[in-house]
């Protein structure tokens, strides 16, 4: 398939052309993007959420009262959670909240995240992102002229120092490098915009990997 190329200036600059296999599928899979996102938010959290146990309290350990012979129910240690200021039970941990994910279901999921895009008319491929000075007001007026009012923009392998500078401060617009591509961020976002350089690094991280080359025999 062809898309159009523009400009900052909403000019048209030329077009080119955009591989099937990954901006061309018609039979988006939803549930790969649940589990996708899904991975996402779950490596994201911190899992530092810790609460005492019983063994890690400063409390005496001593036994409150004897066994038996009191008419009341039967303690061994102030410690244990059914007293003010015993230990919680079964509180969180330090933990990992990530889990596993086949590494072809997440390229899978990336395709069909960059595919919905382009079947719902959300993609916008750019000449190049590059300014000669950081002005957001101006840049601003740029985005507002082509429509980008929640975009995610993949810049190429680096960010243009001065157009990241212009785009942070404007709200729902958010600048990456072609190697922070990523489903969440894709999906949540109304406007996909890609430089040619960010579509070369995509067919580059699709294209299939070259067989390696036969040993040759020992003389």
């Amino acid at each position: 398939m062809r898309a159009q190329v523009l400009t900052l200036d909403n000019s048209q600059a030329g077009d080119i052309e955009l591989d099937d296999a990954i901006f061309g599928i018609a039979d988006i899979r939803s549930d790969i993007l649940q589990r996708m996102v899904t991975w996402q938010l779950a490596k994201r959290r911190a899992g530092t959420h810790k609460v005492q146990t019983r063994n890690e309290n400063s409390r005496t350990g001593k036994k409150m009262y004897k066994q038996k012979g009191t008419g009341g129910a039967r303690h061994g240690s102030r410690r244990a959670p059914q007293f003010v200021g015993g230990s919680r039970a079964f509180g969180p941990v330090v933990r990992s909240h990530g889990f596993d994910l086949p590494k072809k279901v997440r390229a899978m999921a990336l395709k069909h995240a960059l595919s919905s895009k382009a079947k719902a008319g959300s993609l916008v491929v750019v000449d190049g992102v590059a300014l000669d000075t950081p002005k957001t007001a101006a840049l601003r007026e740029r985005f507002t002229t082509l429509g980008w009012t929640k975009a995610l923009i993949i810049a190429g392998a680096e960010v243009d120092t001065n157009f990241g500078l212009a785009a942070r401060n404007i709200p729902h617009i958010n600048v990456l490098p072609s190697a922070g591509l990523n489903v969440y961020d894709v999906l949540r976002a109304d406007t996909l915009v890609l430089t040619r350089d960010a579509v070369d690094a995509i067919n580059a991280r699709f294209a299939p990997k070259s067989a390696a080359p036969a040993l040759q025999e020992a003389a």
